[in-house]
């Protein structure tokens, strides 16, 4: 399995400040069926979200942070390794805020999937014509 998580600057550090949290893969509990089917589902809809508005300048989506209360804008391949660990790992990842995004350069998932529906929508009304 890849795990494509930044490098831990304290791995191997005796001194490692978060030592004593412990273990996070004690106490994890295998994500449902209906848990893991739904990170496949999102990862299906990143990959479209991100054909079609990557092109348009777009650089990933905002997600509103419930641990923290903030917006995080995060770049299309955060946002694919993030399912993608919790769907292997059955955890989210340790998240930071990104420094000095444009807010510009970011849609919200809502947005995203609004966008491809119109998308399907105008394509589905062309072939009609």
């Amino acid at each position: 399995m890849h795990d494509d998580a930044p490098l831990d600057p304290f791995a191997g550090d005796p001194e490692d400040p978060a030592a004593s949290l412990g273990d996070p893969g004690e106490d994890v509990v295998p994500l449902s069926v209906a848990e893991r089917e739904d990170v496949l589902a999102d990862l299906a809809d990143l990959e479209v979200f991100r054909a079609l508005l990557e092109p348009l300048g777009v650089r990933g989506l905002t997600v509103d942070c419930g641990d923290c209360g903030k917006v995080h804008y995060i770049d299309w391949d955060l946002l694919h390794g993030n399912l993608r660990h919790l769907l292997d790992q059955g955890l989210p990842r340790v998240h930071e805020p990104a420094m000095s995004p444009d807010p510009v350069d970011y849609v919200s998932w809502e947005y995203a999937r609004g966008y491809v529906d119109g998308v399907i929508d105008s394509e589905e009304g062309r072939e009609g014509d």
